[in-house]
């Protein structure tokens, strides 16, 4: 049984206890029924590779007792908080032993989530396309692990966490996360006058896969829909900065890429905020070729976006991730 193998896992067991002490409110976690089920994850846009895989281990996960008494309390956790920023909180990654059932856990707390994170968008008058669109990167996350694994589960769970839990919602193009500034691009923003510094409100930007191209005026429709939704959403939080992390603003693209590719015009947006020392060459390729571990002399060279990552890397260099902003 699922809860079994976890206690057998010391790190996890700890967890467990951890979870099971927690004063607060209980939640029976209810799924949707076996006939219902593939609707919803068609909605979620779930691959539909995946659907019967998880409508077969939804009836694993509730012929088990201890397992659906689980799932009730990472959700309870999990939406106790519902629309507060930074929660941060997820079930950690359970052991190999687990199977299937193990990796897409996860997966079925987002699923019994779902209702609570709905009404959650209700409240604050979320369009009810804007709410599926958002959701929908569940579906797209896990096409991206089965791209890479060939089997059915997140890479990164605490990523879909976000959309669940009404920190992030996709508006056109792009991704717009509810954060706090860090360090740099809080002290950068405060020199430059805005008004706000560490810890203040920002939205933080997000380029999803999946997408089409990241052209200029589609993040001008972005930006646009953006600045009305949260002025109209969200009217207790003032959003003054725009930020981005991520090795897509790494300067160094300009000397492979044109002057007027999308990637180089999305970077010119941007103010830096600080240069990074420590590199990271395994985001650009698991971006761009789908898997961190491909090795760099074989890495396929089809595009200039390719052609730029690989020959940079076999050339001996290394990326790094940028950290920029912009006042809205």
């Amino acid at each position: 049984m699922l809860v079994e193998e976890l206690r057998a896992d010391k790190k996890l067991a700890g967890w467990l206890r951890d979870l099971e002490s927690e004063d607060g409110p209980r939640t029976e976690a209810t799924l949707p029924d076996a006939i219902a089920l593939p609707d919803v994850l068609l909605d979620l846009s779930v691959p539909h590779e995946c659907v019967n895989e998880l409508v077969a281990l939804r009836a694993r996960l509730v012929a088990d007792p201890e397992a659906m008494t689980l799932l009730g309390r990472c959700v309870a956790r999990f939406v106790s908080d519902m629309g507060e920023i930074g929660n941060d909180w997820e079930p950690p990654a359970f052991p190999e032993s687990t199977g299937a059932l193990g990796r897409t856990f996860q997966v079925f707390v987002f699923i019994a989530a779902l209702p609570y994170v709905r009404a959650y968008h209700r409240q604050r008058d979320i369009p009810a396309d804007i709410s599926r669109r958002t959701l929908a990167d569940l579906g797209r996350n896990l096409a991206v692990h089965r791209r890479r694994t060939g089997t059915t589960g997140l890479l990164v769970p605490w990523w879909i966490g976000l959309h669940f839990h009404g920190e992030l919602y996709q508006l056109g193009r792009l991704q717009f996360q509810r954060a706090r500034l860090g360090g740099h691009t809080g002290r950068a923003a405060e020199a430059a006058g805005f008004g706000t510094g560490p810890g203040g409100l920002c939205l933080s930007l997000h380029i999803a896969d999946f997408r089409g191209p990241l052209s200029p005026d589609a993040c001008d429709q972005s930006l646009d829909l953006a600045r009305e939704f949260f002025a109209r959403h969200y009217p207790d939080e003032r959003y003054e900065v725009a930020v981005c992390h991520s090795w897509l603003l790494d300067p160094q693209l300009k000397r492979y890429l044109p002057a007027d590719s999308n990637i180089v015009r999305f970077q010119e947006r941007f103010r830096a905020a600080h240069e990074e020392t420590k590199a990271d060459d395994r985001a650009p390729v698991a971006f761009v070729f789908g898997d961190p571990e491909l090795p760099v002399a074989d890495l396929p060279r089809r595009t200039g976006v390719e052609r730029a990552v690989g020959d940079h890397l076999r050339a001996g260099g290394h990326w790094y991730g940028g950290q920029g902003w912009f006042p809205l």
